[in-house]
């Protein structure tokens, strides 16, 4: 387990804003690490024990869906979450993604 590159990838979900979700692979992409977002998905399964605690409900796949949904207890939970946040989900996908997408390139400042 790369300790220091999960760190990192929590580092960058903390920021995610309520109501807002990104996508494993915009995570990679801002750590340098474009084709890495399988080992984001893979950091996310431990974000659980991170702390502070890790907004991990906010990210999905590249469409939008709740991929990581089954790492939840019960796995119904990342989609409570979501819509406690006001984001719409209907069938394991979020609705409008476009709109409620956050994109780390753009939205934060890693200098």
């Amino acid at each position: 387990m790369d300790t220091n590159f999960y760190e990192q990838v929590y580092e960058i979900a903390r920021l995610i804003p309520k109501g807002r979700v990104t996508s494993y692979g915009a995570i990679a992409k801002t750590l340098g690490a474009a084709k890495s977002s399988r080992m984001v998905g893979h950091a996310m399964l431990y974000a659980g024990t991170a702390h502070p605690n890790v907004p991990a409900h906010r990210v999905v796949n590249s469409s939008g869906l709740l991929t990581g949904k089954f790492h939840f207890k019960p796995p119904e939970l990342m989609e409570e979450l979501l819509k406690k946040e006001g984001v719409e989900v209907k069938n394991d996908k979020v609705v409008n993604f476009k709109k409620v997408f956050w994109n780390p390139l753009e939205e934060i400042n890693l200098d």
